[in-house]
């Protein structure tokens, strides 16, 4: 028994020796961070100034943001089922096991073995030794971290997790848009169809009317011609409008992670979409705060940051120790009653004398990673800053251009009511009703094409101000 005590209170007094040096030795030679200044302007071109108390795009959760019951389940199983979203929330898993992993490196590994050995000695006999014991880092010495080393290759692995946190962040903000804009595409799409089909049956029934006027000397091959490329016209953008929709299908199957299920609640049509239109875009420097992509440049900044200080400390001595305590006898059987205690303690020092420049060429390597991620994190500021003055652009024009395009479509509605009230009078010739025709089909078109984007545009907004990634508040009975 006084073996085993022995035993456990020299490890207990080595590791924590160990773990109290390299605690109160350790420094940090990693520079003193400082966020870089955005280079963009402090205001975004034209933008509203948010009003008291309302709530920034990123702390609106999509659950809010989209009103549409179906939308919010295609969202909500792409969310469980998309491979890119499962791929990103893998890399947040590796990249917390190599952390851990560095961790580590700041303590001792403790072991525990038994072993024996047989020989022969000169008289002929066999001499037989067998030990027990706990050591300290038998296999790789631990390093006594007294520049810090260790701790910052810790601190650079703990930063490129975070980084991984917030890319899974970007790839839901582009998967919770992305479904959304392919979902309001699929209802225009829809409502494209419908209008694509009547057109059709419309022109068929004209060609038909035509081809009797003609046979009776009403009408000419003139009138017949034009008659008939009227409804080749309108077969045309029929199967244009079946093919698209054919795509956005499948685009929002592969973004949904499975096949559509058929139990989807009934969505709203394109013009009952209730999106939040008034979000504030508020200023440029929230970007930094509120962008997950902009964060996770701010974080792979500060990995290399730390890398430079543990580029620095290679430049200073290594403290590292290996030791042992345990018991050694001749009998296995009675190796814990008879044996004898030992133990080893063995420290080393490393100074760097002469590497032929590999700590110098580190240490460089080092610094331009940094003034590369400094670079990435303001391109990637100014890319963020462009996206939310296009997106707040769009959203501006888009409305007004919708709202000049339906009345467009009242105009040319009158107008086709008017020709076909001629037309039953006798007053308008075939040109006139084909013309109309052709014209009103068009601005359906327009319009229907101009509302989806014009949803999609606010649906932009959302996204490039960070907005789809945080959660609703859980509600308090």
């Amino acid at each position: 028994m006084s073996e085993l005590n022995f035993l456990n209170g020299s490890l207990l007094r080595l590791a924590s020796g160990a773990c109290a040096l390299s605690l109160l030795g350790a420094c940090s030679l990693i520079p003193t961070y400082e966020r870089p200044a955005a280079p963009v302007p402090t205001q975004y071109p034209g933008a509203i100034e948010a009003a008291p108390g309302q709530r920034q795009a990123a702390d609106i959760p999509w659950q809010d943001f989209f009103k549409d019951a179906r939308l919010q389940r295609l969202i909500a199983l792409a969310l469980d089922n998309n491979r890119d979203l499962r791929i990103a929330m893998l890399n947040i898993e590796q990249t917390r096991a190599q952390w851990q992993l560095r961790r580590a490196d700041e303590l001792p590994m403790v072991n525990a073995g038994i072993g024996g050995s047989r020989t022969s000695n000169a008289s002929g006999g066999i001499t037989s030794t067998y030990t027990a014991g706990l050591s300290v880092s038998p296999l790789t010495a631990f390093e006594l971290d007294l520049f810090g080393r260790v701790r910052s290759l810790s601190q650079a692995a703990q930063a490129q997790w975070l980084a991984s946190q917030e890319a899974r962040r970007v790839v839901q903000i582009s998967l919770v848009a992305s479904v959304a804009n392919t979902y309001l595409g699929l209802i225009a799409d829809d409502d494209l169809l419908q209008v694509a089909q009547k057109a059709v049956a419309t022109r068929e029934e004209s060609l038909r009317l035509t081809r009797l006027r003609f046979e009776h000397q009403t009408a000419s091959q003139l009138d017949l011609s034009q008659a008939q490329s009227l409804l080749e016209g309108a077969k045309v953008a029929l199967a244009q409008a079946k093919r698209q929709r054919t795509q956005d299908d499948n685009a929002l199957a592969l973004l949904v992670g499975q096949a559509l299920p058929t139990d989807l609640p009934a969505g709203m049509p394109l013009t009952a979409q209730a999106l939040l239109a008034d979000v504030p875009a508020g200023l440029p420097s929230d970007l930094l705060i509120r962008r997950p992509d902009v964060r996770q440049a701010e974080q792979q900044l500060l990995a290399h940051n730390a890398n430079i200080g543990a580029a620095r400390a290679a430049f200073f001595p290594r403290l590292t120790l290996t030791g042992s305590a345990g018991i050694v006898g001749n009998d296995l059987e009675r190796l814990f009653s008879a044996g004898t205690s030992a133990w080893t303690f063995a420290p080393q020092a490393l100074l760097p004398i002469f590497d032929a420049g590999r700590n110098q060429a580190n240490l460089d390597a080092a610094k331009v990673g940094r003034d590369i991620a400094v670079a990435q994190y303001e391109k990637t500021i100014q890319t963020a800053f462009r996206e939310v003055a296009d997106a707040l652009a769009a959203r501006a024009t888009l409305t007004e251009q919708l709202r000049a395009q339906k009345a467009q479509l009242a105009a040319e509605e009158t107008r086709m009511a008017l020709v076909e009230l001629r037309e039953r009078q006798g007053l308008a010739n075939a040109l006139e009703v084909l013309d109309a025709r052709r014209s009103l089909f068009a601005a359906q078109q327009a319009a229907l094409q101009t509302q989806a984007q014009q949803l999609q545009s606010l649906v932009a907004v959302y996204k490039v101000l960070g907005g789809g990634w945080s959660e609703p508040v859980a509600r308090k009975d």
